[in-house]
């Protein structure tokens, strides 16, 4: 049995893989922004499981790394993290938004934040290996332009919710690397085209796919052996944009990363 975080999980995908999980007898501790709806699904998973609650806003740099901290403290034994909560692109037509700190929220929300949650839990995460961690990604990726990745500059919604989803995923690729040998996986996947979720909706689109259809490939990359720094549609071993792979791209955008999370 794993001990597996994931954040967002009051709804969409992450509800469903929350419940999933514990229904495959994981413990499962499930983040989510609103204390009440994080305390609704957890008494619902626990008729089903093991399962603990975490609130915390994502979009502040200070709140994620508390949430590692509790995190740490109260599951030593967390083996699985998984990087799901994510702010999609907003009403077409939409205004730059800026999270509480000041960085523009897709970014601060989709990159930023898994990159510092997850550099909080990795000493629990390599003491108790093999441990992974799963970022849920996108199809959808974009180039950062690296001299505005805040996108300051013709600002829109959409290419701000790709350019972050380009970033986790090129930081995923980093990351690897950076754990080979550790035997802590790390892998990012697109897990289905425009679901049927609040995110997708927002935006104007109708969905493609269901949750349900997007689902398998997150419980399968959070407990089965599938390698590490891969990127993956569903379950399907697949390529992201070509960019995330460049050595020089990844190593401009680790250190913007790290510049953009000291502020």
């Amino acid at each position: 049995m794993s001990t597996v975080l994931i954040t967002g999980a009051t709804s969409g995908l992450g509800r469903y893989v929350a419940f999933a999980l514990v229904r495959s007898g994981h413990r499962v501790l499930v983040h989510g922004r609103d204390p009440g709806r994080t305390e609704r699904l957890v008494a619902e998973l626990r008729a089903e499981g093991t399962a603990e609650g975490f609130a915390a806003d994502l979009a502040s740099p200070a709140e994620v790394r508390e949430l590692g901290a509790r995190d740490s403290e109260a599951h030593p034994e967390l083996d699985v993290l998984i990087n799901n909560a994510g702010v999609g692109s907003g009403p077409r037509g939409a205004a730059r938004e800026l999270s509480a700190d000041g960085h523009e929220l897709r970014l601060a929300v989709n990159s930023l934040a898994p990159v510092a949650l997850t550099r909080a839990l990795l000493p629990v995460l390599r003491a108790n290996a093999p441990a992974r961690i799963v970022n849920v990604g996108s199809a959808g990726q974009e180039p950062l332009a690296l001299d505005d990745p805040e996108f300051g500059r013709g600002y829109d919604g959409f290419s701000a919710y790709c350019r972050a989803k380009f970033a986790l995923a090129s930081w995923t690729f980093t990351l690897a690397e950076e754990l080979a040998g550790t035997d802590v996986a790390v892998n990012v996947l697109h897990p289905a085209t425009f679901m049927d979720t609040a995110m997708v909706r927002e935006g104007g689109v109708t969905p493609w796919n269901s949750v349900a259809d997007g689902a398998p490939g997150v419980p399968a990359l959070a407990t089965r052996d599938m390698g590490s720094g891969g990127y993956f549609d569903g379950t399907t071993a697949a390529r992201a944009h070509e960019a995330a792979y460049d050595p020089r791209v990844r190593k401009r955008l680790t250190a913007v990363t790290g510049q953009l999370l000291t502020l």
